[in-house]
């Protein structure tokens, strides 16, 4: 019996000894299921064993990774999309924004306008495109400010707890400035909140 025991002892010093794990020892991760451990052991056999052929295949790879990171992401699939816009309050405050008409994803085309103006050497011409600019700016100011008010009182009601709303008034002031066809992940919502059936 002691010498069963004493057996044992040596044979787990020896497998600490040479750096084996105790197969009754806990992995601190899970079991791979089959189908991952196939495509881990598919994936091991496609690496080329020349280092230059290696590198080649590693770049393949990230490059149809990113592609298909961006298709995800394009699609609106939750799993590729940055942190930033990840959860339920980021995409309820993108549909509320995208629903709404702004007038502040046109400002780069209003400064664009008032700056080629400003080349025209007519006292007039340029006094008038200032404050048409001022005016402009301060109509996109309201807008804004309204638009972000109405989400405020409605993301209150949708997400009662104040650490889900984290965050959300500023990204929606700065999905507001960004033209709606540029805007990354796309709308799921028209203009007044119909669903964009893809």
């Amino acid at each position: 019996m002691f010498g069963r025991k004493k057996t044992a002892e040596s044979a787990e010093q020896d497998a600490l000894s040479t750096g084996q794990e105790d197969a009754r020892a806990p992995k601190g991760r899970p079991t791979p299921s089959r189908k991952e451990a196939e495509a881990a052991r598919k994936q091991q056999l496609r690496i080329p064993k020349d280092p230059k052929a290696a590198k080649k295949a590693a770049r393949e790879r990230d490059r149809d990774e990113r592609s298909r990171a961006r298709a995800g992401m394009l699609a609106g699939d939750e799993r590729y999309l940055p942190a930033r816009d990840k959860g339920p309050a980021k995409a309820f405050t993108r549909d509320f924004v995208d629903s709404r008409f702004t007038v502040a994803e046109f400002f780069i085309f209003i400064a664009i306008a008032v700056l080629a103006v400003g080349f025209i050497r007519n006292p007039t011409v340029q006094s008038i495109s200032t404050l048409a600019f001022f005016a402009l700016a301060f109509v996109i100011i309201v807008d804004t400010a309204i638009l972000l008010f109405s989400l405020d009182r409605r993301a209150k009601k949708q997400f009662p707890d104040k650490a889900d709303r984290k965050g959300i008034l500023l990204y929606a002031a700065l999905r507001t400035i960004q033209l709606r066809r540029l805007r990354l992940p796309p709308p799921r919502v028209r203009r007044g909140g119909a669903p964009i059936v893809r």
